[in-house]
């Protein structure tokens, strides 16, 4: 529900109680204030200031004695203003929170006043396309019946004018002088007669339509529904809105370029929580992207746990949360940072010295029901012979990101698809089909890009068991190109990509499919690097980067610069070895 602007009390009247608040002898606003016999209030202090006159004449035992019942009364009077001290204090309390009060009655009444103005036009609005539904028939019942009445005239003309005809030729026949000849027509012309009169059946000449409108508009219950619209009072709870969330900051984490929150509510509410609202900044300490119930920028919903995806890789993230009900939106909680994974190239030249599996798995909650993971989602098959989508679990929204798929099994020659994807691409067709998707699938002899449905540049050339195909996002350059067996396929397939993109393949139960390790994409990387340096030191500040293939001994060499020292890295054994420090 939205908030509206505070108002603010009137003058007059918020003078009138500062007034009221002051004390008469120091003129500041009441400090311990307590109340005189005389009925007048002054602070505590100014009342031990006042000077007691006493009347002239007293001996000075009556004036002791006067003394010591005066010390007494004192010590009464001061634990009785002990005590008005404690309700005058509660008192003022108590006037700061009627004046909340009233602000809060006025802006609540401002926003119940919009919120019963909105109801009441969407009652009238129902009504209003009612009204042009009912007309709508109104006026297709009255079409019908002047339809019928045309025709009706038109085939009611038609007969008259035979039947005209007819009796003109009879009497001119009557009108002959010749008996032979009338003998000889007489018999056809009484039978047309007869048959003309018989045209004229009962009910050829009533109509078959009446004027009035057989229809009658059941308004009596809307109309005691409108009369017996009326406010309910609803039981009073205390002004109070939600407090602001605890973040758990034992279950909140980062996985590559996602970030994953949870948060609860300390105490019970007086009033019902109805959801909550994450924000989050730019990741780099810009503004936060603001979300409101009606317009969700990151998240609004009723869950305490919330994952957020495609986000930029090595940026830190600021997150808070707050929650809302029925009396208003609560205040934020503490502010919570995350930072996302490095970059891809940097996590893939760590990769590549110290060889591990692949970052990324398949995502298990998003495949089709007939997808089937194993090897702890690493490697994913198919139920059915029709072609199921199945997404990773990494999102990219900039940088550039290559990856590898391996094919484990590949009978009767079908034809998967590799590619990326939006999260909400169709699951149930081949990746590309729709235009959330691109993709290249390829069969054993030749292949295609698909995007939108839309089949180009066809390339010789396809996959058998053990093929490897290869992924190459480039979100700096917004283009996407693939690989079979360490070559590039074909030319780039796709240009101007924006937005967040996942890994997505299509398959069906012939194929089963594998993610590769970084071990087998030293030669893609090499490329990449070569030929995108910069991008490359962009990941890995004050590094240059070179790499060689040395092909009389089978070795990858990596040499890594920086101002200090040259650290060369080899691979022995192929392209199966571990990276060791090179031997000078």
């Amino acid at each position: 529900m939205p908030l509206l602007p505070p108002t603010r009390a009137h003058p007059r009247f918020t003078d009138a109680m500062d007034e009221e608040l002051k004390c008469p002898v120091c003129g500041n606003l009441y400090q311990e204030p307590i109340i005189l016999p005389c009925s007048h209030n002054v602070c505590l202090a100014c009342a031990r200031t006042i000077v007691v006159q006493t009347p002239e004449g007293e001996t000075p035992a009556a004036q002791s004695r006067a003394s010591a019942a005066s010390d007494y009364d004192y010590c009464q009077l001061s634990q009785a203003l002990n005590g008005v001290s404690d309700k005058a204090k509660d008192a003022k309390e108590f006037l700061v929170q009627l004046k909340n009060l009233l602000q809060q009655i006025q802006e609540n009444g401002v926003e119940f006043e919009a919120c019963l103005v909105a109801q009441c036009d969407s009652l009238i609005d129902a009504l209003t396309r009612q009204k042009a539904k009912l007309l709508t028939k109104v006026t297709k019942e009255r079409e019908y019946k002047l339809k019928v009445v045309r025709d009706q005239i038109t085939h009611c003309t038609m007969k008259l004018r035979q039947t005209t005809g007819m009796m003109e030729f009879c009497l001119e026949v009557i009108k002959e002088n010749d008996p032979s000849g009338f003998l000889q027509i007489s018999d056809a012309l009484i039978r047309r007669v007869q048959s003309s009169q018989d045209q004229w059946v009962k009910g050829a000449l009533e109509p078959k339509v009446y004027p009035e409108f057989d229809l009658t508009l059941t308004s009596d219950p809307l109309l005691q529904a409108i009369q017996q619209l009326d406010l309910v009072q609803a039981k009073a709870e205390p002004f109070r809105v939600p407090p602001a969330p605890l973040l758990q900051l034992e279950k909140c984490c980062t996985r590559n370029n996602s970030a994953t929150l949870a948060w609860r509510i300390p105490v019970p509410c007086a009033s019902a929580v109805e959801g909550y609202v994450l924000e989050l900044d730019d990741g780099n300490g810009g503004q936060y992207r603001v979300s409101t119930p009606q317009a969700p920028e990151v998240y609004v919903g009723k869950e305490t746990v919330c994952t957020v995806d495609g986000l930029h890789f090595n940026s830190s993230y600021n997150a808070r949360v707050k929650a809302y009900s029925a009396l208003g939106v609560g205040p934020y909680s503490k502010t919570v940072v995350l930072k996302t994974s490095d970059a891809p190239l940097r996590s893939l030249l760590a990769l590549l010295l110290s060889p591990a599996v692949a970052w990324f798995a398949f995502d298990p909650n998003s495949a089709h029901r007939d997808i089937v993971l194993s090897n702890e989602n690493q490697t994913a098959t198919c139920n059915s012979y029709d072609d199921r989508v199945v997404l990773g679990t990494a999102a990219f929204s900039k940088g550039v990101h290559y990856w590898e798929l391996t094919v484990d099994r590949y009978d009767n020659h079908p034809d998967p698809a590799f590619g990326v994807a939006r999260i909400n691409t169709m699951k149930d067709m081949m990746l590309g089909k729709d235009d959330k998707a691109w993709a290249m699938y390829v069969d054993n002899n030749r292949s295609w890009f698909m995007h939108n449905n839309s089949h180009t540049n066809r390339a010789e050339g396809g996959i058998t068991k053990g093929s490897s195909v290869g992924i190459l996002l480039d979100l700096n350059k917004h283009t996407l190109t693939f690989y079979i067996n360490k070559e590039q396929h074909g030319p780039v397939a796709f240009e101007n990509l924006e937005g967040v993109f996942m890994p997505a393949i299509s398959l069906n139960r012939n194929v089963q499919v594998c993610c590769s390790s970084w071990r087998s994409v030293d030669r893609v990387l090499r490329n990449a690097l070569v030929h995108s340096a910069h991008a490359a030191s962009r990941y890995v500040p004050n590094k240059l980067f070179h790499l060689k293939h040395v092909a009389q001994t089978d070795e990858t060499e990596i040499l890594l610069a920086d101002r200090t020292a040259l650290l060369p890295y080899k691979r022995t054994q192929g392209t199966t070895g571990a990276w060791t420090p090179a031997v000078n």
